[in-house]
């Protein structure tokens, strides 16, 4: 039987990898969103993990309407990165900085 200190311990290593990747990786764009996703899976695990163990669905539920969220943040996140890199002809973090007013 898995425990809950278990689930806890895999949502502490996939966030960790998400904040080593943003921190390490500081010019690919497409890099960046993925990191913030897996910031993402791993709340979300959080959530399922204790909603599953308090015997509670309310946690099963909220996940949904995060999961909702993200896919329209991504979608919006690659059409503007999609018009960016049509414009610019790159994807670097420093192409968007000079787009700074």
């Amino acid at each position: 039987m898995i425990s809950l200190s278990d689930y806890l311990i895999l949502s502490a290593v996939i966030f960790c990898i998400g904040l080593v990747g943003i921190f390490v990786n500081r010019t690919n764009i497409i890099i960046l969103l993925m990191c913030v996703e897996l910031i993402l899976v791993a709340v979300n695990t959080n959530f399922i993990a204790f909603s599953h163990f308090l015997g509670n669905e309310a946690g099963q539920i909220f996940v949904f309407f995060i999961l909702t969220v993200a896919a329209a943040e991504v979608a919006i996140g690659l059409a503007i990165l999609t018009l960016l890199f049509r414009v610019k002809d790159s994807i670097s973090v420093d192409v968007i900085n000079s787009l700074k007013g």
